[in-house]
């Protein structure tokens, strides 16, 4: 019998998982001795388990930290190690790549043949080049119209597996109960929680072969709301790719941003209304050079904010999406652009009172600068963005989450919200797009 080929799958739990369950699973030739865990906290140190696994993993497939590679390279005598996680700058591919070789096994990365499902139903897949671009509000755009147009239509977010892996295989939310019943972090309900509330269904988990067959049951269409910048899950037949000039040329720079960028049939220049003009004409240029096929739609990200009157001239504290500022890189959010736009005398550097997880987090990632993000991996870490801002001296609070945190913080301060959406004559496009490609 010819030796398995032994491989470890460097991941962050989500694209790892579903290239495990659609290139490996069912290999009788391969051998995936382990994951490796980066990117989000609390990950580690856990299994991937029998039950999703399969029948020749009868003991299921551990999870290493990612600081273990290259001993687990050496140890395991393994020969091949396959990227599985997304939003990385190039350079940081290749220390990896060359982690990976310098320690004696290969190094790769999967296409779209393969990892792509194809669906029984038309699948419209909305991406990105980076986290936090504006996916979301274009995804939830999107059903808007189909919804008008009487079309059944459900909405496949990127995994966010953070908790028990067997639970989470199949997750469908339907109703604000259904947050509570999956025990979600906050960050799964700042993408969930919306879709909810404009009475739309959404599925996430971690087989999304089996969240597909389900899915498929109840859709006309579907629709894929991407995470960070990863490719889709399924083979869409139509996708649009969010970018974002306050980022400009990163969309050439980040792995695997650039493969959506070039795949895309609709590309959307989000955030037009805050970007200087001569960033969206380097997006403009690079869309010429790598994909001049592609429809080009200029939107704006509209903000609302809930009580201007605790802008103007106070000293507020900035809370932001905490992926979008973390692995993101992002320096502003719309809360940023909100309390600038609304006359705020100051923003509050919230780094001096940041308390344990969140102190760690301002280690971690070092040019988040004065800005806090919205970190809610667990009900500690809540408790630590809890006593935080509560610790922070300022007038006032701006809250630019997706979802509304005074649900599970109790904030000892005035604070406003800002929410944020699609414009009205980016939707027009969108509606023209998916008129002529006969989705309505």
């Amino acid at each position: 019998m010819a030796k398995k080929k032994r491989v470890i799958i460097i991941g962050a739990a989500g694209r790892d998982f579903h290239n495990f369950n659609t290139m490996y699973r069912d290999d009788a030739s391969t051998e995936v001795v382990a994951f490796t865990a980066a990117q989000i906290p609390g990950i580690a140190d856990r299994k991937y388990p029998a039950e999703l696994a399969g029948k020749f993993y009868k003991k299921g497939i551990r999870i290493e930290d990612e600081k273990n590679l290259e001993k687990l390279i050496v140890s395991e005598k393994i020969d091949e190690c396959v990227l599985s996680y997304s939003d990385l700058p190039y350079d940081t591919v290749m220390h990896l790549a060359s982690r990976v070789m310098a320690a004696g096994a290969k190094f790769s990365m999967f296409g779209i043949n393969g990892t792509m499902i194809k669906s029984k139903k038309p699948v419209i897949a909305v991406v990105a080049v980076r986290t936090g671009c504006g996916k979301s509000q274009t995804s939830r755009r999107i059903v808007e119209i189909l919804k008008e147009a009487k079309k059944k239509v459900v909405s496949v977010r990127h995994p966010m597996p953070y908790g028990d892996l067997v639970a989470q295989k199949v997750q469908r939310y339907a109703e604000l109960a259904d947050l509570k019943k999956h025990a979600c972090t906050i960050e799964e309900m700042e993408e969930y929680e919306p879709h909810i509330n404009m009475g739309s269904i959404i599925y996430a988990g971690v087989d999304y072969g089996a969240i597909l067959k389900q899915a498929e049951k109840e859709a006309d269409v579907v629709i894929w709301d991407g995470g960070n910048n990863d490719m889709s899950f399924y083979k869409p037949d139509l996708t649009i790719t969010v970018v974002d000039p306050l980022r400009a040329g990163n969309e050439i720079k980040y792995y695997p941003g650039e493969v959506n960028f070039r795949l895309a049939d609709v590309i959307v220049v989000n955030k037009v209304d805050a970007a200087d003009p001569k960033d969206v004409e380097i997006i403009m240029e690079n869309i010429k050079k790598y994909n001049p096929k592609a429809k080009v739609i200029k939107a704006e990200s509209v903000l609302t904010v809930q009580n201007p009157e605790l802008i103007k001239g106070k000293r507020v504290l900035v809370i932001e999406d905490g992926p979008t500022l973390t692995h993101g890189e992002m320096k502003i959010g719309a809360g940023t652009v909100a309390a600038t736009r609304g006359g705020a005398k100051e923003l509050v550097d919230p780094r001096s009172a940041a308390v344990r997880s969140i102190k760690a987090t301002f280690e971690k990632y070092p040019d988040i600068g004065k800005l806090l993000p919205a970190m809610g991996y667990g009900a500690k870490q809540i408790k630590d963005l809890e006593d935080t801002i509560n610790a922070v001296d300022c007038d006032a609070v701006v809250i630019a989450t997706p979802i509304d945190l005074t649900r599970f913080v109790k904030i000892n301060k005035p604070m406003t919200r800002v929410d944020y959406a699609l414009s009205e004559e980016g939707k027009k496009e969108l509606k023209a797009v998916l008129k002529a490609k006969k989705f309505i």
